[in-house]
């Protein structure tokens, strides 16, 4: 089926909802007043049952179809990033330093959206648990949601997940089976050398001449050690040391980040960090220690369930407009948790030629509404078939 009619209709009203919560950001588990708006809405259309304060601030609404069945879940994110917008648009951000920088607005609205028509129609047999989530960008509320019982107390045996893609043609779609999106680890290395006059650096340990031969050999474990038709990514973001210009100071922190797509790649990279800087601060006389943080897991597909979501996709915009097999990335994920929890697909819709994600100069395309309402609705429908 091409995009739906009812969600065609819904257009201009899903749009007020999102540009709405567009001007009232709000970050990480402090979505107070989107979580009451969302409620607020669900009970509106009538849906069964509505839970707030899963995962802290998460809320699920659950609509029955018309006979029993299996329930699945569809998710989106609520949360907001802590940049000053500049997009000039009339619906801008009414905050200074939060913003809709990644379409969660537009994720929220299109799955309201297809929750007024699930419960207008209730064309489908088994429950439809629409899941509005917390703290996506870091907090990993999508962790808390499953840790709080969610995926049990609702029955949810899939679930799904969207996502816009600016750069992708509005209309379009992107998916593909095993790791779409990467794990995000974080690390904090110290190296605490023994300060002294700049003039006399032989009286020294430099941590800054170190730290910044750990840096360098940090790129090696993508470049050397990892296998090159594997995705490693090793980034320094971070080296602070330093406050004057006549002293070497006795410590230098870099912090910075690890992307993985495989298990054992994550293990490695984790490894070989510890052994770069315990090598080289011992060849200098220098302390290293190392803090590492396992950030969100790989957003792994489930082969089964993204065939059905591959398949909703060409439903809606045609087989030459769905791309089942689009390259990962290595940006990271939390709904990773639950796919974790659940077999079920994440998928990607055009965005169109927008700023890119987490940009200032960012804004969902309200283009796109009626897309993302019609692939819920043609996804749920198919997947609770009589």
């Amino acid at each position: 089926m091409p995009i739906l009619n009812r969600a065609a209709d819904l257009q201009d009203e899903v749009t007020g909802w999102r540009r709405h919560l567009h001007e009232r950001p709000e970050l990480l588990f402090d979505v107070d007043n989107t979580a009451a708006f969302v409620a607020e809405k669900l009970r509106e259309f009538g849906v069964d049952e509505v839970v707030t304060g899963l995962g802290r601030t998460g809320v699920v609404g659950l609509i029955r179809g018309k006979g029993e069945g299996r329930t699945i879940g569809l998710r989106a994110d609520m949360d907001a990033l802590p940049l000053t917008e500049i997009s000039g648009k009339p619906w801008a951000s009414t905050t200074p330093g939060k913003m809709h920088a990644c379409g969660h607005d537009g994720h929220t609205a299109m799955l309201l959206g297809a929750a007024k028509y699930f419960a207008e129609t209730r064309n489908f047999t088994g429950n439809v648990a629409v899941i509005f989530q917390p703290a996506e960008e870091g907090g990993g509320g999508g962790r808390l949601m499953v840790e709080d019982g969610m995926m049990e107390r609702f029955g949810i045996a899939e679930v799904y997940g969207m996502h816009n893609m600016p750069g992708l043609p509005v209309g379009h779609f992107a998916i593909r089976k095993g790791p779409i999106m990467a794990s995000t680890d974080e690390f904090t290395i110290t190296v605490k050398g023994r300060g002294g006059h700049a003039a006399q650096p032989h009286r020294t340990i430099d941590p800054i001449v170190i730290g910044a031969q750990v840096a360098t050999n940090l790129q090696q474990i993508a470049s050397r050690t990892a296998d090159p038709l594997r995705s490693v990514v090793v980034t320094v973001t971070k080296f602070n040391a330093g406050f004057a210009y006549n002293v070497i100071p006795n410590d230098a922190v870099i912090c910075g980040t690890v992307r993985t797509l495989m298990p054992e790649d994550r293990d490695m990279a984790e490894a070989r960090i510890r052994q770069v800087v315990e090598g080289i601060c011992a060849a200098h006389g220098a302390e290293g220690t190392v803090g590492y943080h396992r950030n969100y897991p790989v957003t792994f597909n489930h082969a089964r369930e993204t065939d059905f979501a591959a398949d909703s996709a060409r439903a809606i915009a045609g087989a030459d407009n769905v791309d089942a097999e689009v390259d990962p990335m290595m940006g990271g994920e939390d709904f990773s948790y639950m796919l974790n929890a659940r077999p079920g697909a994440f998928i990607f819709v055009g965005n169109g030629d927008t700023a890119g994600l987490h940009n200032p100069a960012y804004d969902f395309n309200d283009d796109v509404i009626a897309h993302g309402i019609s692939y819920w609705v043609h996804l749920a429908e198919s997947r609770l078939a009589a």
